[in-house]
């Protein structure tokens, strides 16, 4: 429409042709300048008036006669273009000639353009009449347009619609739509198209998109803003669709109504949009937009889901193919470790005698293998390794040289401090102490590992951070290069294994899964009971709460001597796990004593008595636990119920306080030679806390026991120990008291709480009975 308007278009002609079958003339342009001219009339009749709709309906046409002007408005309307005559501008250096020569051509030009736009009026007439008996769009085309709007009502609904342009004055040619529809007979329509009848073409396309808008949202009433109406058309303000085909101004058309905001609460409204023109096709529409999106949408979880649950059993295939691997790979690492540390344990044992003869270099590694539960609960585990700083007192003999790994940093005091301590033997042999310092401070080295700072809260034991330290392990191959040196750690963990084949050189150890199975309580009560030496009654490996209340009555009954009963913990330490409780309180306590009296030792173990006691003890001693159970140190656990909850997980063992106020306690520190010797290395006396279940300290040398007496059960013990495997340091503790009976001293061998190197202190409470220790304290005297 806009080309057919535009006479001096390129397309203009063609368009014509094809579309009427009219051909026009060949207008030339003018080149004349000046010549001003008043075009009256409309220039297409009445194009646009003859396809609107009819009368609004009757019930409506009181609200449209109201907003229509009267007549008296009418008659004072002044129309912007008015006739004028037409002024010819005459060229001061053209000539009379020239003058009647361009009138001439202005006539024949004049009459071209009229019998030109006579030919065009008739066809956009004709085209006008065929548009009128052409049939209603077709429901596709409605659909589509419903849908553009819809998607662009749906892109306005957070517009504000206060904020829309409204117009600065009151409009002078207001029309009304009422139901979509408007009347081409109504006065205020007719006044509003004769006053724009010039470009009434661009009109008539707003004013279809406005009615067929309002015939969808079913809008009762609408009044339109002549003036705004006619600014938007000109301005090209209602540029209809974009490059996509969408509708891009639906708020211009809101604009134009003078009431944009009943009309906006209206099409807001859920629904309205399915009560207008084509409701039911677009809420069809609509409803099988929504299924089809929500089908898609699922269809594609579901496979978002499938690729997902794909990649993440990829993810754990690998991942789990790659620790299976791993593990594998340290299986082997560590099977290789083993086989490595046995050859090189009896190549070891083959030597000792020519290695103990000759300069050697000993790398002591103080560590404590402990599990990782034990480590993480202990205070101070750094301090508690660094006891040992007494093995530097090995280079009291002239061909070795030590190598002692600290798992703390030591200041300069500390180290003036050692080296001036252990030059006082040379010191005094050749009186120059200066000369002996430098002497022995070149047959010792103290090395700190790196990883101490990187490890500094973990509670790694020192085999551990020496195994990440790389640059202090190559530092102890350089000190070792060329020479003959061996190992010697603390607890032996497996990490252990690891240090020492990557120095290649032999441990003096044990395995570190016989440590683990002989370092705890129930363990040192079957090297014991092998041994053959005398242990305290009591039973081992007690695992549930009825063996443990069975054992305990079983006990009680079998020994009425015994007033106080011990129950440790067999993986603690330090006294931690021990508890006692005295017999005193069962209530039948006196009528099985009676009982005791009334049959001789001998045949109490025999009679049907003491059957019963054990089921009159068995009724109580759940109650006599809970209520009178005590704890020998209360830093680890606070009450009996947390003691008895660790105590039946690990397993633990019950043994019999001795029957005598007469008590003494000793150490002895042994060398179970890899040749097969035992060598007894140092021997005290401790010293007991207040609650006697404590070790304080020693005095050396012990006066507690005949030396022939020691020396046989120390003997035992340590064969007991090579049978299986153990070899290295180890501590045994012993109990003496006189027995009341025959008051002759007794020595007991109490359990076996550690294979470990090292004790500077006794770490388990040691009552009526002797321990065993699988760790080194041949410097007690230190």
């Amino acid at each position: 429409m806009r080309l057919l308007h535009n006479p001096f278009h390129p397309r203009n002609k063609e368009i014509f042709q094809q579309n009427y079958g009219i051909q026009l003339p060949h207008l030339q342009k003018r080149t004349s300048i000046g010549i001003q001219r008043v075009v009256t009339g409309s220039n297409l009749g009445n194009f646009a008036i003859a396809h609107l709709q009819p009368k609004p309906p009757p019930e409506c046409q009181d609200a449209v006669a109201e907003l229509q002007p009267s007549a008296a408005d009418l008659s004072s309307v002044q129309t912007p273009v008015q006739p004028k005559a037409v002024h010819v501008l005459q060229r001061e250096d053209s000539g009379q000639s020239k003058m009647d020569e361009s009138k001439k051509v202005y006539k024949q030009e004049m009459d071209v353009r009229r019998d030109g736009m006579a030919l065009r009026r008739s066809a956009m007439e004709s085209a006008e009449s065929r548009l009128l008996r052409a049939p209603p769009p077709s429901a596709a085309s409605a659909s589509s347009d419903n849908r553009v709007l819809t998607r662009g009502l749906a892109r306005l609904s957070p517009i504000n619609p206060q904020s829309l342009p409204v117009p600065a004055v009151v409009s002078k040619y207001p029309f009304t739509i009422v139901d979509g529809q408007i009347d081409p007979d109504a006065a205020d329509f007719c006044r509003y198209k004769k006053q724009y009848c010039l470009y009434w073409g661009a009109m008539v396309e707003a004013l279809e998109r406005l009615q067929r808008m309002l015939l969808d949202f079913a809008v009762p009433l609408a009044r339109v803003c002549g003036e705004r109406l006619a600014a938007c058309v000109q301005s090209g303000e209602l540029n209809w669709r974009d490059g996509r085909g969408r509708c891009t101004h639906v708020e211009k058309l809101l604009s134009v109504l003078e009431n944009r905001d009943e009309v906006w609460d209206l099409m807001c409204q859920p629904g309205q949009r399915y009560k207008g023109n084509g409701g039911h096709q677009a809420a069809a529409v609509r409803i099988q937009t929504c299924w089809r999106r929500y089908s898609a949408r699922t269809a594609y979880l579901i496979r978002l889901r499938s690729k997902w649950a794909a990649e993440i059993i990829a993810m754990s295939l690998l991942k789990r193919a790659k620790l299976c691997h791993l593990k594998k790979s340290l299986q082997a690492s560590r099977l290789r470790q083993l086989e490595n540390f046995h050859s090189r344990a009896e190549s070891l044992a083959t030597n000792w005698k020519h290695i103990t003869s000759a300069k050697r270099t000993i790398i002591h590694v103080p560590s404590l293998g402990y599990s990782q539960p034990r480590r993480l609960s202990l205070r101070g585990y750094d301090v508690l390794q660094n006891t040992q700083m007494g093995r530097l007192c090995d280079i009291r003999d002239e061909n070795v040289e030590v190598i002692y790994v600290s798992p703390v940093r030591l200041g300069e005091d500390v180290l003036q401090y050692y080296t001036r301590l252990l030059g006082l033997q040379t010191a005094i042999e050749l009186g120059d102490a200066s000369a002996t310092e430098s002497h022995s401070a070149k047959r010792f080295t103290i090395l700190m590992p790196e990883a101490l700072e990187d490890f500094s809260t973990r509670n790694l034991c020192l085999a551990s951070l020496l195994k990440y330290s790389p640059r202090t392990l190559k530092r102890i191959k350089n000190l070792i290069k060329g020479k003959q040196a061996y190992m010697i750690s603390g607890v032996t963990h497996t990490d252990d294994l690891a240090v020492a084949d990557e120095l290649q050189i032999p441990l003096l150890g044990t395995d570190p899964v016989v440590t683990q199975l002989y370092s705890t309580k129930s363990g040192g009560k079957r090297i014991f009971s092998s041994a053959g030496v005398d242990m305290p009654p009591g039973k081992w490996d007690i695992y549930t709460l009825e063996k443990l209340y069975e054992g305990l009555a079983q006990l009680m009954a079998k020994h009425m001597e015994v007033q106080r009963w011990l129950f440790k913990i067999d993986s603690e330490v330090g006294g931690r796990g021990t508890a006692y409780v005295d017999v005193c309180h069962l209530k039948s306590r006196p009528w099985a004593q009676q009982e005791f009296i009334r049959h001789e030792p001998q045949q109490w173990r025999t009679s049907q008595s003491q059957d019963s006691v054990m089921i009159k003890f068995l009724e109580e001693v759940p109650h006599l636990l809970a209520s009178y159970a005590r704890l020998a140190n209360t830093s680890c656990y606070k009450t009996w119920a947390c003691f008895l909850e660790h105590f039946l997980k690990e397993g633990g063992v019950i043994e019999a306080f001795p029957p005598s106020q007469s008590l003494t306690c000793l150490a002895v520190d042994l060398l179970l030679e890899p040749g097969g010797d035992v060598l007894m290395l140092s021997c005290g006396d401790q010293l007991r806390g207040p609650s006697g279940l404590e070790v304080l300290g020693c005095t050396v040398p012990q006066t507690s026991i005949c030396p022939e007496v020691l020396h046989s059960v120390c003997t035992r013990v340590g064969q007991a120990c090579q049978q299986r495997s153990i070899m290295g340091h180890i501590s045994l503790d012993l109990v003496t008291f006189l027995d009341p009976n025959n008051l002759e001293q007794q020595a007991h061998c109490e359990y076996v709480p550690r294979i470990h190197f090292w004790r500077t202190q006794i770490m388990e409470p040691v009552v009526c009975m002797a321990t065993f220790h699988l760790s080194n304290k041949h410097y007690r005297t230190a």
